[in-house]
């Protein structure tokens, strides 16, 4: 993400992050592993998140019928068009990527770790399916390694966990990013701005909450209704629930976020564009790298700066 053009900087950003790490630039290369998730096959639920549906992130390439190392290749092929020479994350993605036993989950990271040209993991997972003895293993990696636990924690209100089919709590987040970052791994969070029944000041909120947190990174997106998810159905049903955010309504919420943030916290992403043709709304018909544009155009008429009013 480009710096404003006063060149303040005015959010920590992802690019300067990842700069402050590797000698050459880096790309994430997405992996379907062919996971499921708890609250998918039983053990604390079944439908999976009201809001999920994983066809909207999955690049094509990202299929769980190849192996880990042909989705890296064929990741590796399709980045190479644009850049060269550069270094590699492999990026587990789909579902919950620690939901297996250790010795499987060994195989597939070290499996991926051994491409030429892959210098570490990004694992999406869940709060509560991660253990003492897979953080250690994680830990054991990050000796020669980057390795990012990133965790789904959607919203810090323990009624909207319940009402999204989370299957576990705020207090589960806590743990589980504490015991991460306390054995040296790097910690991202994940929320979804704009759930069902959160108003603009309990959204702001989850800015104060994970600001307590020991983490590097987080990841912010838009709420998006997405075809064939159970929050399109109670969408048509209920949309009284609901407050789909227009654009310039989002950019301000997020510049309120931005300055309630921690500052020493990473920001790898606003937005987020599922396909038209899953995606039901809001759609704001523009592209990431605009999105941005226009927010940091509204944090310099603002003179935002993130953290302003981190308590």
């Amino acid at each position: 993400m480009a710096a404003s053009s006063d060149k303040i900087k005015r959010y920590r950003t992802y690019s300067d992050y990842l700069s402050s790490i590797f000698p050459t630039r880096v790309q994430k290369i997405s992996i379907n592993a062919g996971f499921t998730c708890p609250n998918r096959d039983g053990r604390v639920g079944v439908g999976g998140c009201t809001y999920c549906n994983n066809q909207t992130f999955n690049p094509e390439y990202c299929k769980s019928d190849k192996s880990v190392s042909q989705q890296i290749e064929e990741g590796i092929n399709f980045f190479r068009k644009k850049y060269e020479n550069q270094l590699y994350l492999a990026y587990f993605q789909a579902y919950t990527n620690t939901y297996g036993s250790l010795s499987e989950l060994k195989a597939k990271y070290e499996e991926a770790l051994s491409h030429e040209g892959v210098v570490g993991l990004v694992i999406g997972t869940r709060p509560d399916c991660v253990d003492d003895e897979l953080l250690d293993y994680l830990s054991f990696l990050a000796r020669n390694y980057y390795i990012m636990v990133e965790f789904g924690v959607e919203s810090t209100n323990d009624e909207t966990l319940k009402f999204i089919n989370r299957g576990h709590d705020f207090e589960a987040v806590k743990r589980a990013v504490q015991a991460a970052s306390g054995r040296g791994l790097h910690t991202c969070a994940h929320l979804i701005l704009g759930l069902p029944k959160e108003d603009r000041e309990m959204i702001l909120s989850h800015a104060d909450r994970i600001s307590e947190l020991p983490l590097d990174v987080v990841k912010l997106h838009q709420l998006q209704l997405i075809k064939g998810t159970v929050m399109a159905r109670q969408f048509e049903e209920n949309p009284e629930w609901f407050h789909l955010y227009g654009l310039d309504e989002y950019i301000g919420l997020l510049v309120d976020f931005i300055e309630r943030l921690n500052p020493k916290f990473v920001i790898e992403r606003f937005v987020s564009q599922s396909p038209k043709n899953l995606l039901i709304a809001p759609d704001w018909g523009v592209k990431n790298y605009e999105f941005t544009s226009k927010l940091e155009k509204e944090l310099d008429r603002r003179d935002a700066l993130q953290g302003r009013f981190f308590r």
